[in-house]
């Protein structure tokens, strides 16, 4: 069958093809550079004239700035925006991604209405198939999610897709979901519908200019040379997509980009015997790693295979992405797949086999956001071929970035800060590509880690730990212990099992959490981001106390829990830190907060030579001894006392021993090693809020409880201060809560990870931001924000302690929702090892 197909598709093909579809079409709104001298200057820059670039010209436009040049190297909306598939799907794994792409739906929807270029906008509806029990419990979170933020989906049997796609084998399908607003559309004409609206409110686009290099002074953009002449300018956006990483690196100084191309394949068909209608939905299969939509009566089919080919490792210089060379036995296992799902298409004949190139990031998500290393310096690409879907929204979120200082919804899971340097060379990027684009059809569930690229940053106990049995999970490059396995336990069977139920090492973190509440555990948490900030004179407190929300005005040795906060009140960082000296302090942050949390105080400190901020994560290991012999452990190490009075909870101080001795010294105390699983059951279960899960930009401490960690009340200014005060006086508009669920069934039921859509009294209130089993009150500990939505308007309303308290609540797994009692202080009640639901009622802590 395969062999009779080759032949067909490579006949010497007649007729309409694949490059007069996609080629560039007439009107293009931009100037002609041999003929049109560019600007001396301007406030923005844009790089790159495909769908994102356009987007982000026609949004700032939209916005308000005129004062726009956007520059494209070769002819708008011919690099990997020209090859695209076409097809818009709202079906994301992050809720920022389905807004952005729910966004993008409905502006391409109007845009031949405003601009008067036809798009091919053709709402088809799209359907996910299920093959496995495991892939429809994927599919039944993705769409819990979907229509709480206002996107219709459902979930279908297997007779419902053959209804609606008559041409599908069904036989071996558990399920689908039917997502009945998505689209096809084509990306080079919505891009050129940008382009031409962003031109008609006043911005200028360039064609055949390449941008030679950004120039920089003083860490702050000024300009940029281009092969026909410089541009000065405040801003500038890299758009360059495949050019995006070399770009970056060949600025004055330099930033670093971290995606990668890889080859992908799709064909196109003739149309069938009896053509498809142009509303055929979209089918994506990705238990057998293809997709396929209807493309001129006939079929465009592709996929991401399981051994992708990287390409461009050592750059690239074309101007405009070609065709790259077809290569059939490389495809044959995708088209094996198509022709499984549709039988009929065995004897259709074959155009073309595309082959172009796209980008991927290290983590499948893309990149935006300000470059931490040059101010002004902005980054829109690695759209980890989702770029037609993001590229309505992610242009609209960078715009407002640039305009406001920040964007409407929190981002931190795309911002080009979440990575460091190390994620940025060539060798781990390619070998990292190879598994990131299969993994975009891999059935993903909670907790899988990546595979390749490990090793970057390790502790120096790595060895000690992995000898061990330290299992292992990566933080912004940084091996950190998941947990340790005793020898008892199959290694293999532990690591080979992947569930969205209990886990296998359900009971081996059970073991760590209770040591650490009965006797001791040391976990290793050198990973954590380090500074220390001091200076000759007072300078050091004195700017401390203005980019921090809690007074750090306290005595030598003692630490403080703060946040970072911005204009907006909302969180950049939550931290700790320790006073070392009248003029040191020394800063613990989250590991992943090491280039963001270093650009917002560079960018905010003054440039005083007296005033030294230092890096310090790599010179120190941070050993944590938790549980109720930790003092005994460390009393025998110490010559201080390690009393109450002497040794106060928030308290630090030098380093005692090695980790050696700790270890030694513990045995009588029943020591053992603990990892990052067992922290997290007793940081939630505690009601402990942690940055980047359940706080963000946009989370304030007045929303989270922490008041008291606020120096309101003190006289003292602070960034975010006015933004709380009036918080304060308004009321909050959304409120941390602690879930703790009870009709749920640990060994037999679905757990919650996150992101889990929160009801209370049978309306939607907002969604789980972590999650996880408390062992001491045998029972799933969610925390979440509640919102209060007016049932009439849809509006925000102000939360308070007594709209949380009156309301009933549950919790949405996977469609099924289960009753949970929400709490606004951590319990006290705590249970003791029997099970007692009925019998125990939790009760609240009142005061703070």
């Amino acid at each position: 069958m395969f062999s009779r197909l080759l032949s067909v598709a490579r006949r010497q093909r007649t007729g309409r093809g694949w490059q007069n579809w996609s080629s560039g079409r007439s009107g293009a709104p931009a100037a002609e550079a041999h003929s049109v001298a560019l600007p001396a200057q301007a406030q923005v820059v844009i790089c790159g004239g495909g769908i994102m670039g356009t987007s982000v010209a026609y949004h700032l436009s939209k916005m308000g700035w005129k004062d726009i040049v956007l520059l494209e190297q070769g002819r708008l909306a011919a690099g990997s925006t020209r090859f695209c598939a076409g097809i818009l799907s709202t079906a994301r794994h992050l809720t920022i991604e389905q807004k952005m792409a729910d966004y993008s739906n409905k502006l391409y929807q109007q845009l031949e209405q405003e601009t008067g270029i036809q798009t091919g906008y053709i709402r088809t509806g799209s359907i996910f198939l299920a093959q496995t029990q495991d892939r429809l419990i994927s599919l039944k979170r993705i769409n819990s999610r979907l229509n709480v933020i206002g996107i219709p989906s459902e979930i279908i049997s297997p007779k419902k897709v053959a209804e609606l796609h008559p041409l599908l084998n069904v036989h071996d399908l558990v399920g689908a979901m039917h997502v009945p607003e998505d689209a096809v559309v084509s990306s080079a004409d919505v891009a050129l519908a940008l382009a031409s609206a962003a031109s008609q409110n006043g911005v200028q686009i360039y064609d055949r200019t390449s941008v030679l290099h950004v120039m920089v002074k003083k860490g702050q953009v000024t300009g940029v040379e281009t092969d026909k002449g410089q541009i000065e300018c405040q801003y500038f956006v890299n758009c360059a997509g495949q050019w995006a990483y070399e770009l970056g690196l060949s600025n004055e100084e330099p930033v670093s980009i971290p995606l990668h191309a890889c080859e992908h394949f799709y064909l196109l068909t003739r149309p069938l015997e009896t053509p498809l209608q142009s509303n055929t939905p979209t089918v994506v299969d990705a238990d057998g790693r293809i997709y396929i939509r209807n493309w001129q009566g006939g079929i465009l089919s592709g996929g991401f295979e399981k051994n992708p080919k990287p390409i461009f490792t050592e750059g690239k210089n074309q101007l405009e992405i070609q065709n790259l060379q077809e290569d059939w036995d490389h495809f044959e296992p995708l088209l094996s797949s198509l022709l499984r799902r549709m039988p009929e298409l065995e004897t259709l004949e074959i155009m073309k086999l595309v082959n172009c190139p796209e980008t991927f990031t290290p983590d499948m998500r893309c990149i935006m956001g300000e470059s931490p290393a040059v101010q002004g310096y902005y980054v829109l690409v690695g759209m980890n071929s989702a770029g037609l879907s993001f590229a309505g929204g992610a242009g609209r979120y960078l715009a407002e970035w640039m305009v406001h200082g920040y964007p409407s919804e929190s981002i931190w899971e795309l911002d080009l800060k979440r990575f460091g340097a190390l994620q940025s060379s060539r060798t781990f990027l390619r070998h990292r590509v190879m598994e990131v684009m299969p993994l975009l059809y891999d059935l993903k569930v909670p907790r899988w880690d990546f595979q390749t690229g490990r090793q970057l940053r390790t502790s120096p106990l790595y060895d000690r730990l992995d000898a061990q049995g330290a299992r292992w999970m990566e933080k912004h490059g940084f091996e950190r212990p998941k947990y340790f396995v005793p020898p008892d336990k199959d290694l293999l069977a532990l690591e080979q099992s992947k569930t969205f139920y209990k886990p296998d090492w359900f009971d081996i973190v059970e073991s760590e959490v209770k040591c650490c509440k009965e006797a001791v555990c040391v976990i290793d948490m050198s990973s954590f981001t380090k500074f220390e900030i001091t200076s000759t004179g007072d300078q050091a407190l004195e700017i401390l106390q203005y980019l921090f929300s809690n007074d750090l005005d306290v005595p030598v040795g003692h630490i403080v829990h703060t946040g970072m906060l911005n204009e907006g009140g909302g969180y950049e960082n939550d931290c700790s830190i320790a006073r070392l000296s009248k003029r040191s302090f020394f800063m613990i942050s989250p590991t992943d907060q090491q280039v963001h949390c270093w650009a917002w105080l560079k960018k905010h400190m003054p440039e005083d030579s007296n005033l030294l901020l230092e890096d310090v994560t790599w010179k120190y290991t941070a050993l944590n001894l938790i549980g109720p012999r930790a003092v005994d452990v460390l009393s025998e190490l110490s010559y201080a006392p390690m009393t109450p009075d002497h040794f106060p909870s928030l308290f630090c101080k030098y380093a005692l021993h090695v980790y050696n001795e700790v270890m030694s010294v513990g045995q009588k105390y029943g020591i053992r090693n603990a990892g990052y699983y067992a922290l997290r059951s007793l940081r939630i279960e505690k009601f402990f809020a942690f940055w980047g899960q359940d706080l963000n930009t946009l989370t304030t401490p007045l929303e989270c409880g922490r008041e008291s960690r606020v120096k309101l009340d003190k006289g003292m200014d602070f960034i975010g201060r006015d933004a709380l005060l009036q918080q304060k006086q308004n009321g909050v508009y959304k409120r941390l809560t602690m879930f703790i669920l009870d009709d749920h069934d640990t060994d037999l039921d679905l757990w919650p990870w996150w992101g889990e859509p929160i009801y209370r009294n049978g309306q939607y209130a907002g969604k789980t931001t972590s999650s996880a089993y408390s062992y001491t009150l045998e029972r799933h500990v969610c925390l979440g924000f509640v919102h209060n939505f007016s049932e009439d308007t849809g509006e925000e309303q102000v939360v308070t302690a007594d709209f949380i308290n009156r309301g009933e609540y549950e919790i949405d797994i996977a469609g099924h929702r289960f009753q949970a009692k929400a709490k606004l202080y951590p319990v006290t009640s705590l249970f003791t090892h029997k099970r007692r639901k009925d019998d125990v009622e939790l009760s609240d802590l009142h005061g703070k």
